[in-house]
């Protein structure tokens, strides 16, 4: 007990908690929807008739639907429940991708992947609604940031073992999928949900599930709140700086440092462990500052700083140190806005919001390589390739820091709404 809280604050006594357990064993999944695939694509080409330059909509197909599907999967676990939305996901997500190990055609295959990211959006959002609906305060921030830390660890090791079973054959990794469908029954029989009421909020206001329409303005009523719509903004900003590094890695790696794909894999490999490490001290983190309004300035400079430093490093040692500031940066930032996130919401409305938020961050997701990608194309004529990529990755996540402390400004200043349970990022 002594070693657990003192790695993790003494609200790590979540651990114990057979509910938070259960939520960390569906977490496994959405972590690996394209960590799994990572190291295995360029194997699949030609057993499934593709090219390099289609192999990549394995996880291009995986990530859109998500956008538009997340808000739908909040709403549906508002009215029927997070126990339901999630055993239901779990189950076809596994169905799904492990049914990709029984066909070569890769329209079929692109078809499964596509559902898997319809299953996609009624986990991670889901959970972390359900970690908000357990927890508050300190507690919450505690329980988010290991929920973060299991994602990192699960996209360490689930790869690793894609990679043995590929040598193996090249359809084997995909049945690593298949273990959410016990998940799924093991989660249903034995996640005691709490007891909510579904027609008020925190505060006492009337939201009538029942009615649609109600449901609706009630959620667009808290969204519009110049404070959440900041918050919201920034939370959605987040991830900027770890896509362009797990995006443009092998590039800045290959070409700008002169190292090698596996170097390249160990920086991803440092990155994913520090930030699962950082996000296990978020709520020990909020307990030290007593508010999160200074560590989320702190993390956002890091990972600027961070990325910068691997962006200009002469070497892989000194880019392995960039990465490190960026993984604890992003650990203990994400981890923060998601518990900011649960808290702003009432109890009735709360899947909704946070589905909101998570699909404003899949756009930001998806559209910050496209982005970066045309930076490159264009300034590439004029300054070369490696100094086409340095300034355009630096001028993306330099815009992204920028617009992240503002919009922390903008909340701090703001009024609270009615519903907000603590005052996240005030103090």
């Amino acid at each position: 007990m002594r070693l657990r809280d003192s790695l993790f604050g003494s609200e790590a006594t979540v651990i114990s908690e057979r509910n938070f357990q259960l939520l960390l064993l569906a977490n496994i999944f959405p972590a690996i929807g394209t960590a799994l695939l990572s190291p295995v694509l360029d194997t699949l080409i030609e057993p499934l008739g593709a090219s390099p330059a289609t192999i990549g909509l394995m996880v291009s197909f995986f990530t859109a639907p998500a956008i538009f599907v997340i808000p739908l999967a909040g709403v549906l676990a508002d009215r029927y429940g997070r126990r339901l939305v999630l055993a239901a996901s779990l189950t076809l997500f596994g169905f799904a991708g492990s049914a990709i190990a029984l066909t070569t055609n890769f329209a079929l295959v692109l078809g499964l992947r596509m559902i898997q990211g319809v299953a996609f959006a009624g986990l991670t959002p889901i959970l972390v609604t359900s970690v908000g609906d357990l927890y508050a305060g300190t507690r919450e921030a505690t329980a988010q940031g290991l929920r973060f830390s299991g994602s990192g660890l699960a996209q360490m090791v689930f790869p690793l073992l894609a990679g043995v079973l590929v040598a193996i054959r090249w359809r084997y990794p995909f049945f690593l999928f298949a273990l959410a469908i016990p998940t799924a029954v093991i989660f249903f029989r034995w996640y005691d949900e709490p007891a909510t009421d579904s027609t008020t909020g925190t505060t006492g206001q009337s939201i009538q599930s029942s009615d649609g329409l109600s449901y609706r303005k009630a959620l667009f009523d808290l969204v519009r709140h110049r404070r959440v719509l900041a918050l919201t903004t920034a939370r959605a900003l987040g991830p900027i700086v770890w896509i362009s590094f797990l995006t443009y890695n092998s590039v800045i790696v290959i070409r700008v440092i002169n190292g090698t794909p596996s170097e390249a894999g160990v920086l991803v490999a440092i990155g994913s462990l520090v930030f699962a490490a950082s996000a296990s001290q978020s709520g020990r983190v909020t307990e030290i500052f007593g508010s999160r309004y200074v560590p989320l300035l702190i993390s956002n400079t890091a990972q600027a700083v961070g990325f910068g430093v691997v962006l200009l490093a002469p070497g892989i040692p000194i880019a392995a140190a960039g990465i490190v500031i960026v993984g604890v940066g992003f650990g203990i930032e994400i981890s923060l806005y998601r518990s900011i996130i649960t808290g702003i919401a009432p109890t009735a409305l709360r899947a909704g919001f946070v589905s909101v938020a998570e699909a404003a961050s899949r756009v930001v997701i998806t559209l910050t390589p496209i982005v970066i990608g045309w930076a490159i194309a264009v300034t590439r004529p004029v300054v070369g390739l490696s100094q086409a990529v340095q300034l355009s990755i630096l001028s993306i996540i330099l815009f992204g820091s920028a617009g992240r402390i503002g919009l922390l400004i903008i909340a701090r200043v703001s009024p609270q709404p009615p519903t907000e349970r603590m005052s996240p990022v005030d103090g």
